[in-house]
C-alpha cells in the first residue's frame, strides 16, 4: 500500500491550533474523505489535541504530519484505505503524560491524551532527535464521537 506523507510546521503559537485544524480539513478533502465524514471529524479533533499539547505545554514550534494511505485501484483521489496516522513532532524531551483533570478544574483542560486515546485505533509516543514525536493511528471507519456525550467525564475525573 502506498502512504502520501503531507506535513505542516507549526509555530508556538496557540493561534496555529486553528491553522492546523483548516490544513487537516484541506488535506483531508483533496484526498477524498468527505469533511463531514466521521474519520474527518476525528482527525480534525485529534490533530487539534496534539497540536495544542505541543504549542501549549512545551512552547516550541512543531511539525504536524499526515500519512494517508492510497488505494492504487480506488476512485479518483484515492480516498482513505486502512488507518490514517497523525504525527507531531516537537523539540521537546518532556514524554507526553495523559492528566486526570478532577471535578473542581476546568473542564476543558486536562483531558486531551485521554480523548485520543478513547477516539484512536492507537497511540503513543517515542523519542525522535532531539525532541519527541506524538503518533496515532484513525480508522476509516471511525465512528462519529460527540466529546461530549460519549465521554464519561466523571468516570475521567476520578
Amino acid at each position: 500500500m502506498q502512504v502520501l506523507q503531507v506535513q505542516l510546521a507549526v509555530q508556538a503559537d496557540p493561534a496555529e491550533v486553528g491553522r492546523a485544524r483548516r490544513w487537516v480539513r484541506s488535506r483531508l478533502l483533496n484526498h477524498g474523505v468527505d469533511p463531514d465524514a466521521p474519520m474527518a471529524e476525528t482527525v480534525v479533533l485529534v490533530v487539534s489535541e496534539l497540536v495544542t499539547n505541543a504549542v501549549v505545554h512545551t512552547g516550541c514550534p512543531a511539525v504536524l504530519r499526515l500519512c494517508l494511505p492510497v488505494v492504487e485501484d480506488g476512485p479518483a483521489g484515492g480516498g482513505p484505505a486502512g488507518l490514517l496516522r497523525v504525527e507531531v513532532a516537537d523539540a521537546s524531551t518532556r514524554a507526553p503524560a495523559p492528566r486526570h483533570a478532577g471535578a473542581d478544574q476546568d473542564a476543558t483542560n486536562g483531558r486531551g491524551l485521554e480523548l485520543v486515546e478513547l477516539l484512536c485505533e492507537r497511540w503513543g509516543w517515542y523519542p525522535d532527535g532531539s525532541g519527541k514525536r506524538v503518533w496515532c493511528e484513525i480508522g476509516a471507519d471511525a465512528r462519529p464521537v460527540d466529546p461530549l456525550a460519549d465521554v464519561d467525564w466523571a468516570a475521567l475525573a476520578q
